[in-house]
């Protein structure tokens, strides 16, 4: 295959969903059609001893959610299927903002009985900023939940987007016979089965008596008025409209029992885009451009807690990524070769010899890459849109142990790479402060500290309302600023001031009393 060839079956996409809408447990289902897995496992690790395979932390089995972006390939048909499963808690939605930036469309799971959650609505926001197509998974058919056609009406009332459905229920909860493939004009009847997939009946006529047949007289004609409606509300489903995110399409069915699963995947490689362009300061990357460029948009560390290694997860965004290849650094400003680099079944890695635009590489990271960074073959651009956001909780963290220091400060170091939570270094106190968007940050931190890496630590309550980081044009403006608030001035990793406002009125009054002084709430300015 040519390299055009190669790029255009690529489909990269992440999986979006309020936590418990169902994301992992539709992950597992995509990755038994790829015959990537054999058995499914179930998320909630109470029930059946095998977890899923893209939850492998501990404290992702312990608990049953996701809280790191998994990355997981497979062949389907002849398509390079790619699959970012995010975490749904909004505790980690930054690390889902950012895997945004790395896929070109979006499957966004919601559950039938609680319909649109806040989470889905701000994962939406950022779709519809970026104008990432999405395709709308409607869950957990088999309980009892919502009319379909109010959730149609909720998801275009709360994400702001035309749908158009291209499956249809018969029925729901107790009484739910299975799903009519408008896109396929197939009929799949339900058969609960959690391992195993069901076949689709060949049905291009619905006002046969054969439909009478399979589901019965009163849900064949309930059926047939609500076929009729949808094609009578809706307008006919337009690749281009959802291509430009104008539109998404619709299916119904329960990832849990393997249904309505497959549906989704035939229709998804026919219509969602293979890599698009991306956007870099200098100029716009395409992806069929022969040189290779990528970008880091994800760390993870102890991803093998035998070896204590961190990974790096680059995006190609064009070209071609070869083993051994002389690839430049830009943020160094100097080459470097990759010896293994990886492609992931969530944990599982095997050594890959070449990737294209679209694929996710991970190479080993021993302190050299930053979530944003660059590599190319020579050229000098930079790609933007992955900032790190200001935190919202504070916390001063000590060492318990004193003989794990050194474990302590890898621990710390490698974890904030991973860029989920923040260090900063008070300017007044040297004491070290964690911050992050949410509760669950600080005991995933601590939990990961001690379980990987041997350390203990304790968290002191610190009242702080946000960190921002501040520059001007004028030094003697900042040195001012910096000596009049010296309590509150810290460092980041990076060696910038951050501004640490112990509440919205002192940072208000910051604002108004130094004119001189910009103060931003994202790390990328």
């Amino acid at each position: 295959m040519n390299l055009e060839q190669e790029i255009q079956r690529r489909r990269t996409f992440a999986i979006i969903s309020h936590p418990d809408g169902g994301k992992t447990t539709l992950t597992e289902k995509l990755l038994l059609f790829g015959g990537a897995i054999h058995v499914a496992g179930a998320v909630k690790s109470n029930k059946i001893k095998k977890t899923a395979t893209s939850d492998w932390m501990e404290i992702e089995k312990q608990r049953g959610i996701s809280v790191a972006t998994s990355v997981m390939g497979f062949e389907y048909q002849n398509y390079k299927i790619n699959i970012l499963d995010t975490p749904g808690h909004q505790d980690f939605a930054e690390d889902t903002y950012r895997t945004l930036t790395a896929v070109d469309s979006v499957i966004i799971v919601i559950d039938s009985a609680k319909g649109v959650e806040a989470q889905t609505r701000k994962l939406m926001n950022v779709c519809r900023m970026r104008k990432t197509p999405v395709i709308v998974f409607i869950n957990k058919m088999d309980r009892e939940g919502k009319d379909p056609f109010d959730l149609l009406d909720e998801i275009e009332a709360e994400l702001q987007i035309r749908v158009r459905p291209l499956s249809f229920p018969i029925n729901q909860g107790a009484k739910f016979k299975g799903v009519y493939n408008i896109f396929e004009q197939n009929l799949n009847l339900y058969t609960p089965n959690k391992q195993y997939i069901s076949e689709a009946i060949e049905l291009n006529d619905i006002n046969t008596e054969e439909l009478d047949n399979f589901v019965g007289k009163t849900d064949a004609n309930k059926l047939r008025e609500d076929l009729d409606l949808v094609n009578g509300v809706y307008s006919d489903f337009n690749t281009d409209e959802y291509l430009k995110g104008e539109v998404a399409p619709v299916f119904f069915g329960s990832a849990l029992n393997n249904f309505g699963v497959k549906e989704l995947l035939d229709c998804f490689i026919k219509i969602a885009p293979s890599p698009r362009p991306i956007e870099a300061v200098e100029r716009t990357v395409n992806p069929y451009e022969t040189p290779f460029t990528g970008f880091v948009f994800k760390i993870h560390a102890n991803m093998d807690p035998n070896h204590r290694s961190c990974i790096a997860f680059v995006k190609i965004c064009s070209g071609r990524f070869e083993r051994n290849g002389n690839y430049k650094h830009i943020r160094h400003n100097k080459m470097m070769r990759f010896s293994s680099p990886t492609a992931f079944m969530a944990q599982k890695k095997e050594t890959v010899d070449e990737a294209f635009a679209g694929d996710i590489v991970g190479l080993p990271d021993n302190g050299t890459f930053k979530i944003g960074d660059t590599l190319t073959e020579g050229e000098n651009i930079h790609f933007k849109g992955l900032p790190s956001f200001s935190p919202e909780m504070f916390r001063y963290i000590e060492n318990t142990d004193p003989m794990k220091t050194k474990q302590l400060e890898k621990g710390i170091s490698q974890l904030m790479d991973e860029g989920v939570a923040q260090l900063f270094v008070s300017e007044y106190n040297n004491r070290k402060i964690i911050g992050t968007v949410g509760q669950l940050q600080f005991e995933v931190i601590q939990y990961r500290l001690l379980h990987e890496y041997g350390a203990q630590c304790r968290f002191e309550p610190l009242s702080l309302y946000k960190a921002c980081w501040i520059e001007s044009d004028e030094k003697d403006a900042l040195e001012l600023f910096k000596k009049r608030k010296f309590q509150y001035m810290a460092k980041d990793r990076e060696g910038r001031d951050v501004f640490m406002a112990d509440s919205a009125y002192i940072l208000q009054m910051a604002q108004q009393d130094f004119e001189k002084i910009r103060f931003h709430f994202t790390s990328e300015f």
